[in-house]
């Protein structure tokens, strides 16, 4: 998985563009437009400074390649930032993502089947094999709890008399 670039806050004031520059103080980074601040958030508030200069880049007040060289941040990044404040405005920086996982093989349906089978008294091979099911994402379900393999009868064994 890739890992974000953080965006680099020098001390002192740094240029962005010449009438556009940011200060890093006492853990906060202040903007400023000549010499009006126009905004600040905390060091490590990395949707804050996504937000903000995608605000700057959309409203015509820079260019991204003043931000990606002021930052130190990959291209894509800023281009990310861009589409999503394009999109969805300042409030798509800060909304919570939906991290729901649904199962998409092992469906209610398909587990309540499986069971079934196996208190049929098929071994997980069978179902797994009926079902269409790879056999590592069946035996996942079964060390998990999801379903539950009955102990299968020991094989009786017949002793040959010489």
């Amino acid at each position: 998985m890739a890992q974000m670039v953080l965006p680099v806050f020098p001390k002192g004031v740094t240029m962005i563009t010449s009438v556009l520059c940011f200060e890093k103080r006492d853990g906060q980074v202040y903007y400023f437009h000549g010499n009006l601040p126009v905004f600040s958030h905390g060091e490590d508030d990395i949707k804050s400074f996504k937000m903000f200069t995608s605000q700057l880049i959309v409203n015509g007040s820079c260019k991204q390649v003043d931000i990606i060289r002021a930052f130190g941040i990959p291209p894509i990044s800023m281009k990310r930032a861009v589409k999503l404040y394009r999109e969805k405005g300042p409030p798509g920086f800060f909304e919570k993502k939906n991290t729901i996982k649904k199962p998409r093989v092992l469906t209610l349906q398909v587990l309540e089947k499986a069971q079934s089978l196996l208190d049929k008294g098929k071994n997980r091979f069978e179902v797994a094999k009926e079902l269409n099911i790879k056999p590592d994402t069946f035996y996942k379900a079964i060390r998990s709890g999801k379903l539950i393999e009955r102990p299968l009868e020991e094989k009786k064994t017949k002793v040959k008399e010489v």
